[in-house]
C-alpha cells in the first residue's frame, strides 16, 4: 500500500496538467528540472512508447510501476543514487539531514516541518547520527 502511494507521488509530480497520465512533454520538462538538461524529447517519446500499456502515447500509473520495478538491480541502485543525489546536503556531502530534505519536499510541492523531517529520517537513522547515509536512504527506499 505504501509503495502505491509513492508512485502515485511520483506521477503527480511528473503529471503537470494532473490528467492522471504523464505526456511526453511533462516527462521531458521534470528531468529537466531535475538536472537532465540533455534528454531530448525524441528519447522520451521512445521511452513512453516503449512502456505505453494503452497506446494512447502517454504513461499512467499502472505503466510507471512497471518501468521502476521492472528494471534490473544495477539500474535500480544507479536511479537510488541519483535520487540520493536530489537530497544530499550540499554542506554534508555524503547525507541527508532534516534541512536538506525539508528543501527537497518543497520542491516536490511537501511542506514539512523541521521536527517532521527531523522525524521522518531517524525512523530509517540505523546509527542514529540524526543523517542519512546512502545505505540507510536504499533500506528506506525498499
Amino acid at each position: 500500500m505504501r509503495m502505491n502511494m509513492e508512485f502515485e507521488r511520483v506521477l503527480k509530480y511528473f503529471d503537470e496538467d494532473g490528467d492522471g497520465k504523464i505526456s511526453p512533454w511533462e516527462l521531458k520538462t521534470r528531468l529537466g528540472m531535475m538536472g537532465d538538461d540533455e534528454v531530448m524529447l525524441k528519447e522520451v517519446e521512445s521511452l513512453i512508447e516503449e512502456l505505453d500499456s494503452d497506446g494512447d502515447g502517454l504513461l499512467n500509473l499502472e505503466d510507471l510501476v512497471k518501468m521502476i520495478e521492472g528494471r534490473g538491480e544495477e539500474e535500480k541502485l544507479k536511479d537510488l543514487g541519483e535520487a540520493f543525489e536530489m537530497y544530499n546536503d550540499t554542506e554534508m556531502l555524503g547525507f541527508i539531514t532534516p534541512k536538506s530534505l525539508q528543501r527537497m519536499l518543497l520542491r516536490l510541492g511537501e511542506s514539512k516541518s523541521m521536527d517532521q523531517c527531523t522525524a521522518m529520517i531517524s525512523h530509517f537513522d540505523l546509527n542514529g547520527d540524526g543523517l542519512l547515509s546512502f545505505h540507510e536512504f536504499t533500506i528506506m527506499m525498499h
